[in-house]
């Protein structure tokens, strides 16, 4: 059997969990979070399933923990993250563990369900085969993540300043997943059912420091390997300002900031679950249905 080739790692995960504390110790800024909490309950609603045991997978923050309780549907919730709750709180069950490599039994959890962290995940094709190993029969796997249009204004702007003031650029803004690779990548870990859709905010920022401010309270600067290592020269940063200022300001100059938020959700295998009919056991044909006359091969339209 060949030996698979190990994934890339992209992101310094020390660095990010560093400043997700440091966030959380100044005053996290949560609009985000708090959005796709409240959307990710509002969902679960929809859902004629009661969860009795499920597992919050390395959202940062309380929010999607208090959403939860809300929804009667869910029971027990036991949240897992790479350290211990930035407010040092343990409100629920809580144990210790990466998005990476979960030390969990299989066929454990009801319900798996992760806001705005598996955008960070290096190995995320194993991370999903993992969640999908902790899910009983039919249980449901439900996340948020940031989408490859995130924050796309900010990248554009540094990509040209760079480009202008030093000749060159450099990794500033991380990149995200698209949406089509996002549902082959449930496919691929065996899950049942996968769906994928997008949510696009549109914040609006007085100044792109705001902007950048309010990224730095969220604990979402840049924590890629391959960031540059020495300081944004001013008169790079400056010009980025200018940039973002002439190519993304409306009409009233306040400035535009995208979030794409990816949905994906999928079922762990039943027998019980919905399949696709074989090839060739249809009863009715195409054209029967359509009201149309069939054309066989090699046969010519309108002929």
């Amino acid at each position: 059997m060949p030996e698979q080739t190990p994934s890339p790692l992209i992101f310094d995960r020390l660095l990010l969990r560093a400043r997700r504390r440091r966030a959380a110790a100044a005053g996290a800024e949560t609009f985000l979070l708090d959005r796709d909490a409240a959307d990710l309950a509002e969902r679960l609603t929809a859902v004629l399933r009661r969860f009795h045991l499920t597992l919050d997978l390395g959202t940062p923050g309380d929010a999607l923990r208090a959403a939860l309780a809300g929804v009667p549907s869910v029971g027990t919730v036991i949240s897992a993250r790479p350290v211990l709750p930035e407010n040092g709180a343990r409100a629920t069950p809580f144990v210790i563990a990466d998005e990476e490599a979960l030390p969990l039994g299989a066929a454990t959890f009801d319900l798996v369900v992760s806001a705005l962290s598996l955008q960070f995940v290096n190995d995320l094709p194993g991370a999903l085969v993992q969640i999908r190993r902790v899910l009983k029969a039919d249980g449901l796997f439900l996340a948020a993540l940031a989408g490859g249009d995130t924050l796309t204004e900010l990248r554009q702007s540094f990509a040209a300043a760079e480009s202008e003031i030093e000749g060159g650029i450099s990794p500033r803004v991380a990149p995200f997943a698209d949406v089509r690779d996002l549902g082959a990548l449930l496919q691929r870990a065996g899950f049942a059912l996968p769906v994928t859709d997008v949510d696009r905010i549109t914040m609006r920022y007085d100044s792109v420091f705001a902007l950048m401010h309010d990224l730095r309270r969220m604990g979402a600067t840049n924590a890629l390997i391959d960031r540059r290592r020495v300081s944004l020269k001013r008169a790079t940063l400056m010009r980025m300002a200018e940039i973002y200022a002439e190519r993304f300001a409306d009409a009233d100059g306040r400035l535009r900031a995208t979030f794409e938020i990816v949905w994906l959700s999928g079922w762990a295998p039943h027998p019980s679950q919905q399949q696709p009919l074989k090839p060739g056991s249809a009863q009715r044909r195409l054209a029967e249905a359509l009201g149309s006359r069939e054309i066989s091969t090699g046969e010519k339209a309108g002929s």
